[in-house]
């Protein structure tokens, strides 16, 4: 039984009774957007930690894991294990995200490395200004300072 059906006077008032007067009989209080930008938050948080458990996998053009990885390879893996699809490129990837400033950036968000108009690169933002990423040929999944200004964040939707 809900706080309203208990308290008859809070039903007559629901849309004016405060959070802390539905707190105090046990209700619940529902704020529009939150709930979306907090389920956004947790698969972001999973695929940070999923990209982090790729640490040392070595980069693969083209590949998307399990073992192996390109860029774009390591975000569609990580989100995707973290149940939100994204498509293949980190332009595609790009598109497909919620565009947010460096200063509204958040760990788990996608960081677009770009030049002129074009990405060439992504990778998760770890926070302090690092990122989890499969960097080139040659080299292996991992953490990393960013190194350019040039760059932009998405946030999976």
């Amino acid at each position: 039984m809900s706080a309203l059906n208990r308290v008859p006077s809070l039903m007559a008032r629901a849309g004016t009774a405060s959070a802390l007067t539905l707190a105090a009989v046990g209700g619940s209080v529902v704020v529009p957007g939150v709930a979306a930008e907090a389920a956004a938050a947790s698969h972001a948080t999973k695929a940070l930690k999923i990209a982090a458990s790729k640490k040392g996998s070595p980069y693969r053009w083209g590949a998307t894991g399990p073992h192996r990885f390109d860029c774009s390879g390591l975000t569609l893996y990580s989100f995707k294990k973290a149940g939100k699809k994204l498509p293949r490129t980190a332009a595609q990837q790009y598109n497909k995200t919620r565009h947010v400033s460096a200063k509204n950036r958040k760990a788990g968000d996608l960081v677009f490395f770009y030049s002129g108009r074009s990405v060439y690169h992504v990778g998760i933002y770890a926070g302090k200004g690092r990122l989890w990423h499969a960097p080139k040929t040659g080299d292996v999944v991992r953490l990393q300072k960013i190194w350019t200004s040039s760059v932009w964040y998405g946030r999976v939707k």
